[in-house]
């Protein structure tokens, strides 16, 4: 009896350290954000003490708002690196989702219909592909909600001039009180796109053992020679 050819896996390099240094820094300034945006929303506790010498929701603000900044840094260099990056994580990836045979392939995988895998043409996968370019969309739209909401404040310095230039899309979205309702519905999305994220890296890891979670930390994943993308 013939044996069965032994499928070489090789270490490939999967992230830039430009990526990850985003990714981390995006994910720790989000998840400080969403923190500090609930209990803005809803404050739920108020320490003991004179009401003068209490300034926690002036300190949660001032953190809220030092991250949005620093993400909205985050955001353009992501978007940069979309389109000049010299690594092949650039805005082609970002669409792999459009191939809808390979897509359905994917979902009929994850729905356990199928055994057969999609092809891995991209960096990303068809569906994660549209996960990511739909957070790239929800960070584009978070900041410039955050913007609007901020520059309301203040009538002179750089984020008065922002927030002029932002004035058409507050009016486009019906107002302020819109525009902080959809900056808070984006920060219930980022939250359950944190939860499923998790979950499918944990889960990818352990079905198919290619380092993916390690991968965000290392930049190489393990994949056979034969399943290796472009």
């Amino acid at each position: 009896m013939e044996k069965s050819k032994k499928r070489e896996l090789v270490m490939i390099k999967e992230w830039s350290l430009t990526l990850r240094f985003n990714h981390w820094a995006s994910a720790l300034t989000i998840f400080a954000m969403i923190v500090t945006g609930l209990y803005i929303a809803r404050p739920f506790t108020v320490y003991q003490g004179e009401t003068i010498d209490k300034f926690l929701m002036g300190r949660v603000r001032y953190v809220h708002l030092l991250c949005g900044v620093l993400l909205t840094f985050l955001v353009l260099q992501r978007y940069y690196l979309a389109f000049f990056s010299r690594f092949h994580a650039d805005w082609r990836d970002l669409f792999a989702w459009t191939d809808f045979k390979n897509t359905w392939k994917q979902v009929k995988f994850y729905l356990l219909l199928t055994e057969e895998r999609p092809e891995h043409n991209f960096l990303y996968g068809p569906l994660q592909s549209a996960a990511y370019l739909g957070v790239l969309i929800m960070m584009l739209l978070i900041v410039l909600t955050g913007l609007i909401m901020m520059g309301a404040g203040y009538s002179s310095g750089m984020i008065s001039y922002v927030y002029a230039g932002l004035r058409p899309l507050e009016n486009l979205l019906g107002g302020l009180a819109q525009v902080r309702w959809l900056h808070h519905i984006l920060t219930w999305l980022f939250i359950l796109f944190i939860m499923v994220h998790i979950y499918m890296a944990f889960w990818y890891d352990v079905v198919f053992r290619e380092g993916t979670v390690s991968s965000i930390i290392s930049g190489r994943v393990f994949r056979y020679k034969d399943e290796q993308h472009k």
